[in-house]
């Protein structure tokens, strides 16, 4: 029997509280909306955490208790405690995937992952998004076509001031003109890393069914355990003898 992916998805929840243009499209909060399509996938198991409860949500227990950590922050970067960042950090070395939606890229969390400032340029006019696919092996694009297509999204634009990913799954091209890379892929310790572009607060991309796939594919690929356990630090007895 396969093991259940554990999975909790954290959201600021402050816009949808505050803006009644946020509020229309996801009048339960974007991470209520993210975990619902995410609980359809009978191999997921999904809780939500959010800036405002205690710990933000995210207490030792809790992440204990998830494999694979879903991140939404736009506003309130600067409020999330560093003692939070470290503790998602450990964990992300220790073997947790993580996964970061659009403006999430200045989040503490990825800035620290990513020892970049992970700047870019952007633009609010709701114009024409394709993300096309270049790595169609890749299994966060499995079920996808050649590209998603969306009428109304933000831009983002290079240059993205991020590491060279080690696998790029999406480009992003504009109406506008603009390129981005939207969906990269990074290893740091023993956890997995995806960074997806798409997701302006004002604009129903995580009701699209293409966005939802790609989501729960990066959930199962950020969620894969296994490989060694190394150990670290002095070891005074050598495998072979040295005399």
């Amino acid at each position: 029997m396969t093991k259940k992916i554990r999975v909790t998805v954290w959201n600021e929840f402050r816009q949808e509280k505050t803006d009644e243009p946020v509020k229309k499209v996801y009048p339960d909060g974007i991470h209520t909306t993210i975990a619902g399509f995410l609980k359809e996938n009978e191999d997921l198991i999904v809780r939500t955490a959010t800036l405002d409860e205690p710990d933000h949500g995210l207490t030792d227990e809790i992440l204990s208790e998830t494999d694979v950590l879903i991140w939404w922050g736009h506003i309130a970067h600067h409020e999330v405690r560093d003692e939070i960042v470290d503790r998602i950090q450990k964990r992300v070395l220790e073997g947790m995937g993580l996964v970061v939606l659009h403006s999430g890229h200045m989040s503490k969390i990825f800035i620290r992952l990513m020892g970049t400032t992970c700047n870019l340029k952007w633009r609010e006019m709701d114009e024409k998004e394709r993300l096309w696919v270049v790595d169609p092996s890749h299994p966060i694009a499995e079920g996808i076509g050649e590209y998603i297509e969306l009428a109304h999204e933000e831009m983002y634009g290079e240059h993205f001031d991020i590491p060279k990913p080690d696998d790029l799954v999406f480009v992003s091209w504009f109406a506008g003109g603009e390129v981005f890379r939207s969906g990269c892929c990074y290893s740091r310790g023993k956890g997995k890393i995806f960074y997806f572009r798409p997701g302006h607060e004002t604009l129903p991309t995580y009701h699209n069914k293409d966005i939802q796939r790609v989501i729960a594919n990066a959930t199962r690929w950020a969620g894969q355990r296994g490989g060694a356990d190394p150990s670290y630090g002095h070891k005074p007895d050598p495998i072979e003898d040295i005399g």
